[in-house]
C-alpha cells in the first residue's frame, strides 16, 4: 500500500485555505479601515479641545489651522488623516468668531457616527462632523 496524498485531495486542501485566507483579509482590511476612522474621531476631540483652550484665550475661534504642524501652546502638532491621500483629509472651516466645522471622511460606510451625503466627497458616503458647542 503507497502513502501519500491523492491529486484530488491537496486540490481540495489547497482551494479550502485559499477560501479562509481571502475571508481572513477581507476582515482585517475592515479592520483596519475601522481602526482609522476611531484615529479621526480621536484626533478631532483633541483638535476641538484645542480649539476651546484658544477660544478662551482669544474670545474668538482661529481663522484657520494647518494640518500637520505646530500650533503651539495648544498642540504640538495638529494631526491630519491617517491616510492623507486623495479626498480623504481633514477640512477645518471657520465660520465665525464662535462657529466651526470640521469634518473628515469615513471608510467605514457602516459607521453609527457617520453622516451620510451624498456628493463624491467621500468614497463611503459618510462624513465625521464636529461644531463648537
Amino acid at each position: 500500500m503507497k502513502k501519500g496524498f491523492t491529486l484530488i485531495e491537496l486540490l481540495v486542501a489547497i482551494s479550502i485555505l485559499a477560501v479562509l485566507s481571502t475571508l481572513v483579509l477581507a476582515n482585517l482590511n475592515s479592520a483596519r479601515e475601522r481602526g482609522r476612522d476611531a484615529r479621526r474621531k480621536s484626533d478631532f476631540h483633541q483638535i476641538k479641545t484645542a480649539l476651546r483652550l484658544y477660544y478662551n484665550d482669544n474670545q474668538a475661534f482661529p481663522a484657520d489651522i494647518i494640518f500637520g504642524s505646530a500650533w503651539t501652546p495648544y498642540m504640538n502638532e495638529v494631526p491630519f488623516d491617517p491616510l492623507n491621500v486623495g479626498l480623504l483629509i481633514y477640512s477645518y472651516t471657520y465660520v465665525s468668531d464662535n462657529e466651526y466645522f470640521l469634518i473628515a471622511c469615513l471608510e467605514n460606510a457602516n459607521d453609527e457616527n457617520g453622516i451620510e451625503v451624498e456628493d463624491d466627497v467621500c468614497m463611503s458616503e459618510k462624513q465625521y462632523q464636529i461644531t463648537q458647542d
